[in-house]
């Protein structure tokens, strides 16, 4: 059974893109540790499960929170490189062609073009005012303040004239 760490007990040290280091201060110490996110769409901060290189649980952090700044660091940047998801600053244009939505955005990685096969289920409205978006090759991106888009995007995004 995976132990529950609350922050105190233990530290971490990154180790790699997405691999750090557990050291549990009763004098465990455990290597090669994958965070991954129990509840990836709603629990940024919350239950991160620990995985080995057999993709077993071996320990679940219930907040990163309440780690130290550095081992919220290590975790926090495994976490960012596993779940790299580009963040759209702005919706440039959206054009419907056979009931194919074709999406002209700028993120924090570039200007992206993207199709997007149904408005309904491609697009996820999030109660903390975040938005997912996936489109027609299953890429995933967000943005992360629905409200901090000019008026423009917020009219593309909501399908508003």
């Amino acid at each position: 059974m995976a132990k529950f760490l609350d922050g105190p007990e233990c530290r971490f040290v990154r180790t790699g893109d997405t691999q750090v280091e557990l050291h549990i201060y009763a004098g465990e110490v455990y290597t090669g540790l994958e965070p991954r996110r129990l509840f990836p769409t709603t629990g940024q901060t919350e239950y991160i499960s620990l995985l080995d290189d057999d993709q077993k649980e071996v320990a679940i952090i219930r907040r990163l929170d309440r780690l130290d700044p550095d081992s919220r660091a290590a975790v926090e940047g495994c976490l960012a490189e596993y779940y790299m998801i580009p963040k759209i600053t702005a919706i440039l244009g959206v054009v419907e062609k056979y009931g194919v939505l074709k999406w002209h955005t700028e993120t924090d990685h570039g200007p992206r073009t993207f199709q997007i096969r149904n408005r309904r289920t491609d697009i996820k409205m999030l109660y903390d005012g975040r938005v997912l978006v996936r489109d027609s090759n299953d890429n995933r991106y967000e943005i992360e303040n629905v409200d901090a888009l000019d008026r423009h995007s917020q009219r593309l995004l909501f399908n508003e004239t």
